[in-house]
């Protein structure tokens, strides 16, 4: 289902790599080649195609969404220093963070190129939108970064702008391409969003869970960068000593971090069910993005995408 049109989109993602300087598509292939499970545009076309429309629009728009997500990983990957993605090395330690920097830059800007040949204002003001709302994330996770005051409630802000955003405003911006009503609109819209965070919720969860062959990204990126996640939000709360509290302090707000550090931090963990009960946070969106779907008719495409919520929040890479 929806292959064909994913194979078309994939054509235009290629199509729009092309550069007169050689290194823009070599930066950009190295990211967007290496694969990945191109879940907001499927987002795109699923919404477009429940709401009656199967035609170029959606096909233009679903790449204009990919290439703003390949944007992001690239500048994502150099705030991060990143060193694997997907299971090879990011594009910031093959081609440098400057090229990472500007190449994202160019496929921000090709993205804008495709949701204008939509024609549609309505989309391109969406899309605006939540790249302004993913930058913002960005921004709002590094005042969060090693601040073990850090309340759930924040965390939350961060994933839903840095994360949800884009998969929201595909969903949404498929919809509205497709001519669908406010009802079905706002449907993909809420389906989007609490698919995004049980995501992310997720993501986060198997840093402390997965090994980094699982993952396709280093293990205990997170714990090392002193990125103020949920597993680490909860853990710190649950700490049950001074000892404890001290270990988060030194590790996460210091960033002195020592060899078994976070293998202890794992234990720690493991101990509080921390993972299992993020986890089960991640159900609860994933169930809430399924249930969205009630507005549209009983078929095989609203079945496939309430597989794929609940999935996303059983997923184990």
């Amino acid at each position: 289902m929806l292959s064909g049109q994913l194979e078309s989109t994939n054509q235009v993602i290629l199509d729009h790599l092309a550069s007169s300087v050689p290194l823009i598509p070599e930066v950009a292939r190295h990211l967007i080649a290496a694969g990945g499970k191109r879940l907001r545009p499927l987002m795109t076309l699923a919404a477009a195609e429940l709401c009656g429309e199967t035609g170029e629009g959606p096909r233009l728009l679903a790449g204009a969404v990919e290439l703003i997500h390949a944007a992001t990983l690239l500048h994502d990957d150099v705030v991060d220093e990143s060193a694997l993605r997907r299971g090879l090395r990011t594009a910031n330690i093959v081609f440098g963070n400057k090229e990472s920097v500007l190449v994202g830059d160019f496929l921000f800007a090709r993205a804008f190129e495709l949701m204008v040949r939509t024609g549609s204002i309505e989309v391109l003001g969406i899309l605006s939108k939540a790249s302004c709302i993913i930058a913002e994330g960005e921004v709002l996770q590094l005042t969060t970064s090693q601040n073990l005051e850090t309340p759930q409630t924040i965390y939350l802000d961060v994933i839903s702008a840095k994360t949800a955003a884009l998969f929201a405003a595909a969903a949404e911006a498929g919809a509205v391409v497709a001519g669908g009503d406010a009802e079905k609109v706002a449907a993909m819209r809420a389906y989007g969003l609490n698919f995004g965070i049980a995501y992310q919720l997720v993501d986060d969860a198997l840093d402390y869970q997965s090994s980094g062959a699982v993952l396709g990204k280093t293990a205990g990126d997170d714990f090392r960068e002193g990125k103020m996640t949920l597993p680490v939000i909860r853990a710190y709360a649950a700490s049950t000593s001074d000892e404890e509290r001290q270990f988060w302090q030194r590790t996460i707000r210091d960033k002195d971090q020592r060899p078994d550090d976070f293998a202890r931090a794992n234990e720690l963990m493991r101990r509080d069910r921390i993972v299992e009960a993020c986890l089960q946070e991640a159900r609860g969106y994933a169930e809430a993005a399924a249930s969205s779907l009630a507005v549209f008719p009983v078929g095989d495409l609203r079945g496939t995408l309430e597989d794929l919520a609940i999935g996303s929040a059983e997923r184990t890479t």
